[in-house]
């Protein structure tokens, strides 16, 4: 069971993501149908994530970020903004290429009574694969040291 979760808040166009604990595959399909919601909006201008209070995030969960920063880029031309204190995130965000579509900033945001945290959803075990294998293949796009590094996985995915 995963020890974590995402809160969630919109403020005049902004949309806030704010990830607690160990972000893992089990919170993945809340954040997807929140990454709808958000794009679907008339009044989206920026989205902010905010890492401050997160242990560890699964590759799952950035391909999912990355998707993310897509849609951002395509809707209103601009990169969300990340937000990271933790030295091993900051470097595994980097590593992943994520410097190359987010703005990665390490100023906490001030706390925001309004956030709310996103609702757990059970899913097939297709859903669930497909969501991962999505979320793998948006990763392996972004550089060459992620294609390698999730080749194998994307492989064993579509065969399964």
């Amino acid at each position: 069971m995963s020890t974590g979760k995402i809160q969630f808040a919109e403020l005049d166009g902004t949309f806030i993501l704010k990830f607690i604990g160990e972000i893992r595959l089990t919170l993945c399909s809340a954040l997807d149908d929140t990454i709808d919601r958000i794009f679907s909006s008339s009044n989206f201008s920026s989205i902010v994530i905010d890492l401050t209070e997160s242990r560890s995030v699964d590759s799952t969960t950035l391909g999912m970020l990355a998707k993310l920063s897509i849609l951002s880029r395509q809707k209103v031309g601009l990169l969300p903004t990340l937000v990271t204190v933790h030295p091993d995130i900051t470097r595994l965000l980097h590593s992943m290429g994520f410097d190359q579509v987010f703005n990665i900033v390490d100023s906490p945001l001030p706390c925001l009574d309004c956030l709310s945290d996103l609702p757990s959803q059970d899913q097939s075990e297709e859903v669930v694969r497909a969501t991962v294998l999505e979320a793998h293949r948006i990763l392996m796009g972004l550089n060459e040291s992620n294609r390698e590094a999730f080749q194998d996985l994307v492989n064993a995915l579509e065969r399964s």
